[in-house]
């Protein structure tokens, strides 16, 4: 077998396209909408490379259009499950033993896949299947599932170039990078197809063997890579997706010996519940399993009197509604200072003025559907304590539509109270809550905002005042493990920005770095003695 020390391509981050009018892209992306909306899909899983197809099935619907079927996805049972563990150890010699300049082959092509003919078919599977806009569409089911495989294949190879850096004379010290001992369960959200494909793929570049289980509300875009991974040339069994329920697949997974880790994003609640049954069956394992979760968020923008109100009110506002503030990462707590609120106020009032909402197939449309009638019915109801409590005022918002699809106005809250309930509780849509403080109270504000949530995924500082913002960013340094200054708390990109946070929201092994990698692999040490001792004797022995 001819070996070589391989260069891989240098990643870029791959162009975000702007479906502006008139454009080649709108033009295919319409075309592929259409095409999708045209047909009823038979979704499988796959299990050890074979389509599996079941007697129980579920329809697949546009959040923003719940009464059109776009698909019906068969349902598995914990019998599924096990196969797919099966199919997965059978797989794993062959694939941890590949080289692994055609694991990352496997990888780069999918990547290219996705950038070219794929490109229209995944981004229309998740505007349709997740209710998102082109645009948010195009960052998340295109750009940034291409970077993830790009930049993780780049990271990989510079995980195995590692190397001790000291070999004494006559030793060769050396470290190879291992994959995990049996199989990793990658358990995926429903707000992010990016996230879906990555969580998978990450263990497999490494040499893992996968069990896959997306969020029902995200198959319909999971099959379409599952197509595209398989065309890429993954082989059968390194990844197996499976549709069955979250405790079927529990009970099976980790009670299993040879489960090795757990890949998740998701709730808190969800992930701590899973901490707490591994921890419950470690005596069952082979190998301490590796635990990476990225979790739930109450992400926060601090605006200082300082601060610029046009950049403020548009942080604000593209924080807390793009994609309906169903990122993880989304501004759902705001602190504005008493001085700048009625122009910040102003402009973010006049911006809601303009927002287009409906369905993703008319990209117009700024605002498009919560994901499912769970959330939409969990929003309405802190909507409507909210219309009650008079110590809070609704100042945009506060109406919702279920008929044709889940819609919730973009709906801002002021509240006289730092601690009412909806600065406090993760809400995961678009419903912003705000506290206006005065300004002389900056240091209380910052400890105000480090101490209302357990989570610490991400926060935003806007202001002038270089002062500050070095005070926000030391106060602050605990509540936030992506922190913004000036911008956003939202649009993390893969090679610039590793995403990840801590406290309730997670590990915070930064998807999208070598350290997420790491967690992926097991390394062992070499130590090889050219000529080595013949004689037990130490010269402190001699007379």
């Amino acid at each position: 077998m001819i070996k070589g020390f391989f260069n891989v391509p240098a990643p870029v981050n791959e162009p975000v396209l702007n479906y502006g009018p008139g454009s080649k892209e709108r033009a295919l992306l319409k075309q592929a909408l259409a095409d999708a909306r045209s047909q009823e899909l038979d979704v499988p899983m796959y299990i050890g490379g074979k389509a599996v197809h079941t007697d129980k099935k579920s329809a697949l619907r546009p959040p923003h259009d719940h009464q059109h079927v776009l698909g019906r996805y068969s349902q598995g049972d914990k019998t599924h499950v096990a196969d797919a563990i099966n199919a997965a150890l059978a797989a794993k010699a062959a694939w941890e033993n590949l080289s692994w300049e055609h694991r990352a082959a496997i990888f780069l092509k999918a990547a290219d896949l996705i950038a070219g003919p794929y490109r229209y078919k995944l981004n229309a599977a998740t505007m349709l299947g997740q209710s998102k806009n082109a645009y948010q569409a195009e960052i998340d089911s295109a750009c940034e599932i291409i970077d993830f495989l790009r930049f993780n294949v780049k990271y990989m190879s510079e995980i195995y170039a590692q190397q001790p850096p000291v070999s004494p004379r006559g030793v060769w010290n050396r470290v190879e990078q291992r994959p995990l001992e049996g199989f990793v369960f990658a358990l995926t959200p429903f707000n992010f197809t990016a996230i879906a494909g990555n969580l998978p793929t990450s263990a497999a570049m490494m040499g893992n063997v996968v069990v896959w289980k997306p969020a029902n509300t995200q198959i319909y875009a999971a099959n379409v890579l599952m197509e595209i991974f398989i065309e890429a040339g993954v082989p059968a069994g390194v990844i197996n997706l499976v549709y069955v329920s979250g405790p079927d697949a529990g009970e099976v997974i980790f009670n299993h010996p040879d489960f090795a880790g757990i890949h998740f994003t998701g709730s808190t609640g969800v992930f701590q519940d899973i901490w707490k049954t591994i921890g419950n069956n470690i005596h069952k394992f082979k190998t301490y399993p590796r635990i990476v979760g990225e979790t739930g968020g109450k992400d926060f923008i601090l605006v200082h009197g300082s601060a610029d109100a046009d950049v403020s009110a548009t942080a604000i506002v593209r924080g807390a509604f793009e994609y309906q503030g169903q990122k993880c990462s989304a501004a759902s707590r705001v602190y504005v200072a008493a001085s700048i609120w009625p122009a910040v106020k102003e402009k973010m009032l006049a911006d809601l003025a303009t927002f287009k909402m409906g369905p993703t197939e008319d990209l117009g449309n700024f605002i498009n559907a919560v994901i499912d009638e769970k959330s939409f019915d969990k929003l309405a109801k802190y909507i409507d304590a909210a219309k009650q409590d008079a110590g809070v005022e609704i100042i945009a918002g506060g109406n919702y539509d279920k008929s044709t699809g889940y819609f919730i106005e973009p709906t801002v809250i002021v509240t006289q109270d730092p601690s009412y309930v909806t600065m406090c509780e993760e809400l995961f849509g678009p419903v912003l809550s705000i506290y206006v403080y005065d300004d002389a109270d900056f240091d209380g504000i910052l400890k105000t905002i480090d101490e209302t949530s357990i989570y610490a995924l991400t926060g935003a500082v806007i202001a002038q005042d270089r002062y500050a913002i070095e005070q926000a960013c030391h106060a602050l340094r605990n509540a936030a493990g992506n922190f913004y200054i000036n911008d956003k708390c939202t649009g993390a990109v893969v090679g610039q920005q590793p995403f990840g946070g801590a406290r309730g929201s997670g590990t915070n092994d930064k998807a999208g770095s070598m350290i997420n990698l790491l967690r992926w692999s097991s390394p062992r040490a070499i130590k090889e003695t050219f000529d080595p001792p013949k004689d037990y004797r130490y010269p402190f022995l001699e007379e």
